[in-house]
């Protein structure tokens, strides 16, 4: 019989903090502690920021609107969630984005199964830490092969204008 996995507790000022997408990141749970099942991060986004266009076709994730409003776009539309919305962005590479568009922080708990997306952030972020003498044509260069190897795909910001 396999030995149950311990249950984890992970207090308000624990988990790998993160500076991504012009905003603060926490990875509240990661894959390694999952054994890759999913990954729970706390993503603290600017007033106008959000990521762009992107697509991620073996990931589901999930969002949890604590504080704030943020309009998320796909293909198929968008949705307007405010503090207490679910947004699902489901398996299969929908191409989606998002952005706060209210004038504080917006809060989310961002849930992706299975875990990944966590070690492209943590990779994202350690990288910008050292970066600050590259080029932006080796910077993108550096991102793009990031997003590759974590199976993401990005598009132009205007792409669901």
């Amino acid at each position: 019989m396999k030995t149950p996995n311990p249950i984890i507790g992970v207090n308000g000022t624990e988990g790998r903090k993160l500076k991504i997408a012009g905003g603060n990141y926490r990875i509240i749970i990661s894959g390694k502690q999952t054994d890759g099942e999913y990954a729970v991060i706390e993503m603290s986004v600017p007033p106008g920021a959000g990521p762009n266009p992107h697509s991620h076709a073996d990931f589901t994730e999930t969002f949890f609107v604590l504080e704030g409003e943020v309009s998320f776009k796909s293909e198929l539309g968008s949705y307007i969630a405010k503090k207490g919305s679910f947004v699902n962005i489901p398996k299969g590479g929908i191409v989606h984005s998002f952005k706060n568009i209210s004038n504080e922080p917006a809060k989310l708990l961002c849930t992706v199964t299975p875990a990944g997306l966590d070690d492209l952030f943590e990779e994202i972020a350690e990288y910008l830490e050292t970066a600050s003498s590259n080029t932006e044509n080796e910077t993108k260069e550096k991102l793009n092969s990031l997003f590759e190897k974590y199976g993401q795909q990005m598009f132009p910001a205007d792409y669901l204008d």
